[in-house]
């Protein structure tokens, strides 16, 4: 990446160091870890990189390749709330860091994306990137657990964004040319190799032209349909609901929904039936994953992608296009948006040895439809998780 050339020209001299942090792409497990489901990952060969120095005086600038202007604040006075630009992500590591952690150096970064374009978890790269660095420069030592629950509470708590640890696990825990499966009630998780039969295979990133941003979409309200219909099922069975703030669906039976679903609004139904239905699709992806069966895998990222658009209720004209259109092409295993469907990327396993027919057919069929916007593909390999 090109984050120390930028750094040394933007600032005048070497870095002291460089971070990266890799993008994940999430095959099955959509729309699951807010509300303790199951989910499954693969962290990327493209990501955010992030070369950095300290500074003495607690000072921090921060500039990136991908946005206009520097962002500056003292590490010993963060902002106490958001200040509703690019740079949130990184205020709030530090002040999560804070809470249990003395900061005495502040940084000068310089930040470089592989990609401009969202959907790939960039947010979660980006905060736990910058949380290596702040780290390194102040003598801190994370474990990987603490590295994903600090960096889920700096989206959550600063930031707004009512995420799980999807992204941030990915992100720390992957390991090359193997399926995470992960756990988000307790955190446990494999990683899987496909079976010695699994046809090649690689990772396939289709931009549609969109811009990408959970913060203000409905990424919170689809969430909070999906505790507030736990909630209501708990409640009509007769089962201690506790506080809402602390209920998920993780808690209710699939009997137990399915007795009461009637009596629940259309849209909390909905999203229920797909949280249900997506945790299955993750059980039943992970088998055929050990078995080498990648058309099996790829057809329950179909269905993932349909459930996201029928019952999950999210996805962009443009999106739901753009996935239908690779659904249909030849090669490609399974695809589904990403990013939650508000605006960034559809991701797909494909043949690796028909990556041109692919990427043509696709361009010229959304192209087609949606001339005005500027797609793009890109196909990646498993990595490993960020280093610490």
């Amino acid at each position: 990446m090109k984050c120390s050339d930028e750094f040394e020209k933007y600032f005048g001299y070497e870095p002291d160091g460089e971070v990266f942090c890799p993008y994940r792409v999430c095959p099955l497990g959509a729309h699951t870890d807010h509300n303790r489901g199951l989910v499954t990952g693969f962290a990327l060969d493209k990501g955010i990189g992030i070369a950095f120095s300290s500074r003495e005086d607690g000072e921090t600038r921060v500039k990136s390749t991908s946005f206009e202007g520097e962002k500056r604040w003292n590490i010993n006075s963060v902002p106490g709330s958001r200040q509703g630009d690019w740079a949130d992500y990184l205020r709030g590591a530090a002040a999560e860091l804070k809470k249990k952690h003395s900061l005495v150096y502040g940084l000068n970064a310089f930040i470089d994306g592989s990609f401009s374009s969202g959907g790939l978890s960039s947010s979660a790269a980006v905060t736990l990137a910058f949380l290596n660095a702040l780290c390194k420069v102040n003598g801190i030592k994370l474990s990987e657990k603490e590295y994903i629950e600090t960096a889920q509470n700096a989206e959550r708590n600063y930031v707004g964004v009512m995420c799980g640890t999807l992204d941030q696990s990915c992100e720390v825990l992957c390991r090359k040319g193997k399926l995470l499966y992960l756990d988000t009630l307790d955190g446990s998780y494999d990683l899987i190799e496909a079976g010695d039969n699994a046809n090649p295979y690689e990772i396939g990133i289709f931009f549609s032209g969109l811009g990408h941003k959970l913060a203000g979409s409905k990424y919170n309200m689809r969430a909070d349909e999906l505790k507030s219909a736990a909630y209501a099922v708990k409640a009509f069975a007769g089962i201690e609901y506790g506080r809402f703030e602390e209920t998920v669906m993780r808690d209710v039976e699939r009997q137990t929904f399915d007795k009461y679903k009637d009596r629940l609004p259309d849209s909390f139904r909905k999203r229920a039936e797909h949280w249900f239905d997506e945790c299955e699709r993750v059980k039943n992806g992970v088998e055929a994953w050990k078995d080498g069966d990648i058309e099996a895998f790829g057809s329950l990222v179909n269905q993932s992608g349909l459930s996201s658009v029928k019952l999950w209720e999210t996805g962009s004209e443009e999106l739901t296009a753009l996935t239908g259109i690779l659904q249909k092409t030849d090669g490609v295993y399974g695809a589904r948006f990403s990013g939650a469907g508000f605006g960034g990327c559809c991701v797909a396993l494909t043949c690796p040895g028909k990556r041109d027919e692919i990427a043509f057919n696709v361009n010229k069929e959304y192209s087609r439809l949606f001339p005005q916007l500027e797609f793009s593909a890109a196909f990646c390999e498993s990595s490993d998780g960020m280093k610490i």
